[in-house]
């Protein structure tokens, strides 16, 4: 696989938009860890091997346990290994992430009204979204593992 182009020379305010984002969640209410999680699950269901590199490492540095990064794939048997208020995210980010499956369902939403007010569950969304984001610009763009988006 080949890189296809630099998204930055292509595309240099695309890209300010998307720091933008990364910007807003740097300084919203969503943990450092619960924003790992979601950056690592998103790149597993999409296949993203760059992004679960970045973010595996990230969560490591962060104080993320390999055990806890091991069992994300199987988050739902995991057992106790996440809290209940990460399932919820988990599950947020699984449905977000498969939206064309059913989208966040009501079951979902209503589970994490329990953990989160309306603005925390917008910004998981939005962390949710942004990954996404990133999986497909690296994804289409055939970035390998090492490389610089810039």
């Amino acid at each position: 696989m080949q890189k296809r182009f630099n998204i930055k020379a292509v595309a240099p305010n695309a890209l300010k938009a998307m720091i933008g984002l990364e910007s807003y969640l740097s300084q919203c209410g969503i943990s450092r860890t619960t924003k790992e999680l979601i950056k690592i699950r998103a790149s597993q269901i999409n296949g993203c091997a760059f992004c679960i590199n970045i973010h595996t490492q990230d969560a490591i540095k962060n104080g993320e346990t390999q055990q806890r990064i091991f069992l994300l794939t199987a988050w739902r048997e995991a057992g106790d290994i996440f809290t209940a208020e990460e399932k919820v995210v988990l599950a947020i980010t699984d449905e977000v992430t498969l939206i064309h499956q059913q989208g966040l369902s009501d079951e979902t939403y209503t589970n994490a009204l329990q953990f989160f007010n309306e603005t925390q569950i917008a910004d998981i969304i939005m962390a949710v979204v942004t990954i996404n984001l990133w999986n497909r610009i690296v994804l289409s763009t055939h970035l390998l593992i090492g490389e610089s988006l810039a």
